[in-house]
Parts: C-alpha cells; sequence; structure tokens
C-alpha cells in the first residue's frame, strides 16, 4: 500500500464535517454536552477510591463494574489492568486502544479528601492525574455503548485502565499490555489519556531511570565515636556535588535534562552516628546520550563523595551501592505518521491551538516499539499535580471528549483500510 499524505485523512473519511454528522458520531458528541452531571459525579466518585501505585485493585474493581454496566466485556488481565472490548468484536480484529492510568501518586485518607471548592473545582490528590483521564475514558465508553459508532470495517475499540504508571510503577501495566497480553500483536495505534490539558500533544518520549543509593557505614555515638565514617555525611555530599554539577550552565548537553532526589532516609536517634543512608534518584533527557550522562556522573559522583568521606573519618569505612530501580523507554513518532495528521485535523476543525511536547507517559512504551501512539488530554484544565493541593475545573472537558472521540473514529477507519 502507498503511503498516506501527511494530513490526508483515512479511506472512507470524506471530511470532519461529514464524519461529525454521522449517526453515532453525533448521538456520542451531544451525549458529553447532555450527561455533564454524570461525567461530574463519576469522576468524583472513582477519586474517592485511593489507587496509589502497587494498590489499584479497588478502584480497577470499581471500574470494570461501571464497563460491564454499560454492555462493554471486561475483564482483569494478569498484570490488574482493565480490558474492555464491545461484544461483537472479532477475535481478530485489528484494535485502537484508549488507555488511561489508575494509579496516582497521593491517595485520598478520606473520601471528604475529595471535594468541589466555592468555585466548583474538584479538589484534591488525582483529581487531574490522572482523574481527568480515567473519567474521560469511562465517557467515551457509555458515550459509545449507547450511541454506537458507524462501521468503518474490521477495527474495533480497545479500552483500558491501566497500573503502574506513577513512580516506581514504570508504566509496568502498558509493558504487559503492549509486549506480554494475547492482545499486543492486534494493538493498531494507542490513544492515552493523561490529565486535561488539550493544547499538547506528547509525540516523544522522555526517557528516565531510576536509582537507589545506599550508603552504609560503622554507626555509633555522636559523642565518644566522633570522628567514625557517617553514612549521611557522604549521602549529603553526593546529592551536593551532583546538583552543582548537573545545575551547571555548561555543561554540555543535547536537549533537556532534568534530576531529582525525591527520598531520603538514614539515621535512627540524633545522638547516633548513622549506619546507613538511603536516597531514591529520578534522571531524566530528552536524548539518550544525555540519560546515560547523567547515570554516570551519579555512579562516579557517588564513588568520590565516599572517597572523601573515608578520607576525612578517624575510623571506620562507608560503603555505597547504586541499584537502577526502574527504567522508562524512550521514542518519537516520525513527523508524517498518520496519527499525528489524524489528531492535528480534529484539533483544526475543533478551533484547538495545540503543540508537540516531549513527556514521560504510558505511550512511552509503544513510541519505544515503534507503534503509533500519542499522549493527549481529556478536556478541562488542571493544577497542582502530585501534591495535596492538586485541581481540576470542568471547563473545557466537553471539547475534549468530542476531539478524542473524533480522532478514534479516524484511527479506527484507518486499522479497517489497511486490512488489519
Amino acid at each position: 500500500m502507498a503511503p498516506r499524505a501527511a494530513g490526508a485523512l483515512p479511506a472512507g473519511v470524506e471530511s470532519l464535517d461529514a464524519l461529525a454528522q454521522m449517526p453515532g458520531v453525533r448521538e456520542a458528541c451531544r451525549f458529553f454536552a447532555r450527561e455533564r452531571r454524570w461525567l461530574d459525579e463519576t469522576h468524583l466518585a472513582l477519586c474517592r477510591i485511593p489507587a496509589p501505585t502497587f494498590f489499584e485493585q479497588r478502584r480497577a474493581e470499581w471500574v470494570a463494574r461501571e464497563l460491564d454496566r454499560w454492555g462493554w466485556e471486561t475483564r482483569m488481565d494478569r498484570a490488574g489492568n482493565v480490558i474492555s472490548t464491545l461484544p461483537d468484536t472479532p477475535k481478530d480484529a485489528p484494535l485502537i486502544a484508549l488507555t488511561a492510568h489508575l494509579d496516582t501518586v497521593l491517595a485520598p485518607k478520606s473520601p471528604e479528601d475529595i471535594r468541589l471548592d466555592a468555585n466548583d473545582r474538584f479538589r484534591g490528590p488525582g483529581v487531574s492525574d490522572n482523574g481527568a483521564g480515567l473519567a474521560g475514558l469511562l465517557g467515551v465508553a457509555r458515550a459509545v455503548a449507547e450511541s454506537g459508532l458507524p462501521d468503518f470495517g474490521r477495527g474495533r475499540l480497545l479500552l483500558a485502565a491501566t497500573v503502574g504508571e506513577e513512580g516506581e510503577g514504570n508504566l509496568s501495566g502498558m509493558k504487559y499490555l503492549c509486549r506480554q497480553s494475547t492482545l499486543a500483536e492486534r494493538l493498531r495505534s494507542l490513544v492515552v489519556l493523561d490529565g486535561p490539558d488539550v493544547h499538547h500533544i506528547t509525540a516523544e518520549a522522555l526517557s528516565c531511570r531510576r536509582y537507589e543509593i545506599t550508603v552504609s557505614g560503622p554507626g555509633g555515638h555522636s559523642w565518644s565515636d566522633h570522628g567514625t565514617a557517617n553514612a549521611i555525611h557522604a549521602m549529603a555530599r553526593a546529592i551536593t556535588w551532583y546538583t552543582d554539577q548537573c545545575s551547571d550552565p555548561g555543561r554540555a548537553r543535547e536537549g533537556r535534562t532534568s534530576f531529582n532526589f525525591g527520598v531520603i532516609e538514614g539515621g535512627s536517634t540524633v545522638n547516633s552516628i548513622p549506619a546507613q543512608a538511603r536516597v531514591k534518584v529520578d534522571l531524566r533527557a530528552e536524548s539518550p546520550p544525555d540519560l546515560d550522562g547523567l547515570s554516570t556522573l551519579l555512579a562516579s559522583t557517588l564513588e568520590r563523595a565516599l572517597l572523601q568521606e573515608n578520607e576525612r573519618a578517624v575510623s571506620g569505612r562507608v560503603t555505597g551501592k547504586l541499584k537502577e530501580t526502574g527504567w522508562r523507554p524512550g521514542g518519537k513518532l516520525p513527523e508524517g505518521a498518520p496519527i499525528l495528521g489524524y489528531v492535528r485535523a480534529v484539533d483544526s476543525f475543533l478551533g484547538i491551538r495545540s503543540h508537540l511536547d516531549c513527556a514521560s507517559t504510558d505511550a512511552n512504551v509503544p513510541l519505544w516499539m515503534g507503534l503509533p501512539a500519542i499522549s493527549i488530554g481529556a478536556g478541562g484544565q488542571g493544577g497542582g499535580a502530585h501534591t495535596p493541593g492538586e485541581w481540576y475545573s470542568t471547563d473545557g472537558r466537553e471539547l475534549g471528549l468530542r476531539r478524542v472521540l473524533l480522532l478514534l473514529c479516524l484511527l479506527l477507519a484507518d486499522a479497517s483500510g489497511q486490512g488489519g
């Protein structure tokens, strides 16, 4: 088959205006406006079920029950992902996946932690990341179940609410879906809903590595053993040196990079020389060579800090261990990828001014594998992600969901035109 021109619509779709007026599509778009209250109530309900990374099961079960109620055939896969297709999906149909991650960085301690403020904004951990994306997935699921979609051919829609996207989950749910599940070979493209913002299209995966550093020493009494090699002193020196070197504006780099010492632990009491210190580190880079450089620098800086502490100490020695605890692969869509042309066409049709960006999302995995994938927002506005002050506003949710629906229709038509 000859390659499709960039920006061209798939066979069977004359124009986006005609697509938006097709039976099923028109009704589904109207659903998003008609069922605003239901969407808001669903959003609040799912966010009130705690789902920190590695503990998503209760929320996953709730999502599965909702999908079952609307007529989707739903199951939990071995990773813990919620997987749904419509009952008429052929066993060999090419699949277009709409996904959203279940887990959150912070979790509500009680249902009251998720609330509406005086301005009708949602407040509480996870309401934006990824309450917005998950509510969007459920909204599309119910709209499609009740309205139906035109028959574009063999392509079918797959819904996946994934586990392990945040933190040390390291994209475990998406890795399973794309690499190990029985559906992996049938995936043709993936649309990842992450947060609310409709103005970005994540088409480049930000690569990331996570490390745990442990420094161990003999410990001792703060007075009588003063001068003994100190694990926390060595760790503090390593963090300071690394921060100074990475922040040096003269340091050579190909693109944007970041580092974060996110968790630090050690010691037992104020008057004891600590026998151990531990820190968790997150390194990110747009360029793989830059990420390699950050990792190499981390190892050499740790060695220097250990050497300095041991030279300074009058007794005892400290030792260190650097362990990689997670990896998020990088990848990038080619500029002429049809999925990019489709989302840009939809954005032009809806009046959305979007731009390409690079971020770390569930889309990292398919992009790394060469599968067409993007991550976009589900509509609305939000902020304060990964903090107790996280918030979400429903303004613009309907526009975001119409965007998702029209994009899915184009991808379904494209998958069918490829002959599966």
